[in-house]
């Protein structure tokens, strides 16, 4: 027999950029390399798309002037000084997704019923808040959606960020489940479904009529074999008594994120671990100004870095020479950046909510309840001093951290979805 004929839908499909685009990219580069592709997608991937694969098999679905007026008015609306709401960015440009998919149905259905492809894979949107049409025409041919994730919500101590991040929007999700066409028939029929977390697979198992064997966790993060640090390169045992441990943050700049906590944390330690450490925070967002003046009024000038904006593919010289990796977000969906940072050897502290939870286990880090602002404080401290002055425990982490990170290659999870691809089909058969 040929290889598996499999038609992937990622709407959000492109290598040049950052987010959900690059994840739906990594998975039809690591899975087109296993089965027969035919990738159907928006046609903004296109230049990108042609640029990195010439000739491919792919489907561009084109937007419609209407469309292309109405975003350019919704994106507008959705913004609050500059800011995005998302919650009401994801309501208003819901039509903009309705359109590709109608537009996808009506180019593929037929070619599905006549048994065109082994398979039909729908990755992106990643939200689990999106139907998908051809699953009408599915009735002989196994359709997987997902990964799927997100629906998290802010921890109830962190009320106030909450706010920050216009929460208040967030029961247009709830009117979405109810109102959009084909919604519940998407999850209800679809033979498997991938979960990003076991948040998002609980809410989904709550939500449908679920059976445990048709929907398994799925985590939509990954990361490069190359990307991958050499267990014996990880953190050094003998690094002297005198050596700067490296702290490092990676993320957008948005109050969800935590990095503010952490500098609270960092001025709050004994003055003889606060020698011994520096921070480096990788990234740019809206509250990096308030952030620099944080620094200046904690004297923290020497010991706090930023770096603004740097490109993902540069950031691996900021992960291989850090120690350590703090990330208190709150309220974390995938978190690709503790996956990253694992894969460069650094034990990584983070918040107990969400899918980052997840990835870190005892061995590989700590996890930090979100019950208060000053309770994570003061776990950061505890964590952050406990790594400072254990160099074994550091070192064994990182070896952990690495070992760990390789179950989340982009190859290990292309054939995991590989074996789901011919479990489905042996079903069938």
């Amino acid at each position: 027999m040929g290889k598996l004929k499999v038609l992937l839908i990622i709407e959000q499909c492109n290598p040049e950029w950052p987010s959900v685009p690059l994840v739906g990219y990594s998975f039809y580069k690591h899975i087109s390399m296993l089965v027969d592709t035919t990738l159907v997608t928006h046609e903004r991937n296109k230049a990108a798309l042609e640029k990195a694969h010439p000739g491919r098999d792919i489907v561009y679905i084109s937007e419609s002037k209407f469309i292309t007026r109405y975003y350019n008015i919704a994106e507008k609306l959705s913004k609050i000084k500059g800011k995005i709401i998302w919650p009401l960015y994801n309501a208003l440009t819901y039509p903009i997704y309705a359109e590709f998919n109608h537009k996808v149905y009506s180019t593929f259905n037929k070619l599905i019923i006549n048994g065109q492809y082994d398979i039909v894979h729908a990755l992106t949107p990643i939200l689990p808040r999106y139907p998908v049409k051809v699953i009408r025409a599915c009735k002989k041919t196994p359709f997987i959606l997902g990964p799927v994730n997100g629906g998290v919500p802010f921890p109830k101590g962190f009320q106030a960020v909450a706010r920050q991040e216009f929460s208040y929007f967030n029961f247009l999700r709830l009117i979405g489940r109810y109102i959009i066409p084909g919604y519940r028939e998407t999850y209800e029929k679809a033979n498997y479904i991938l979960s990003g977390s076991t948040y998002t697979m609980n809410l989904i198992k709550s939500l449908f009529t679920i059976k445990d064997e048709k929907i398994e966790l799925f985590y939509e993060n990954g990361i490069d074999d190359s990307f991958i640090k050499n267990e014996t390169k990880a953190g050094k045992i003998d690094d002297g008594n005198n050596a700067i441990i490296n702290l490092l943050f990676v993320g957008r700049l948005v109050p969800y994120k935590g990095a503010d906590i952490l500098i609270e944390a960092i001025s709050q330690l004994e003055q003889s671990i606060q020698d011994k450490i520096k921070l480096t925070i990788v990234g740019d967002g809206p509250e990096i100004n308030t952030l620099q003046n944080q620094v200046s009024k904690l004297y923290l000038d020497k010991k706090v870095n930023f770096t603004g904006w740097i490109e993902q593919q540069a950031t691996v010289g900021y992960y291989r020479d850090s120690d350590v990796f703090c990330f208190p977000s709150v309220r974390e969906f995938g978190g690709a950046v503790v996956l990253e940072a694992m894969a460069n050897g650094l034990p990584c502290i983070v918040i107990n909510n969400g899918g980052i939870a997840e990835y870190v286990t005892e061995e590989t880090g700590f996890k930090i309840d979100p019950v208060s602002r000053d309770f994570v404080v003061k776990e950061l401290k505890r964590c952050i001093t406990n790594l400072v002055q254990n160099k074994v425990l550091r070192h064994n982490m990182s070896i952990k951290a690495i070992q760990r990170a390789r179950n989340f290659s982009w190859s290990a999870k292309a054939s995991a979805i590989k074996n789901i691809y011919d479990i489905l089909l042996d079903r069938r058969s």
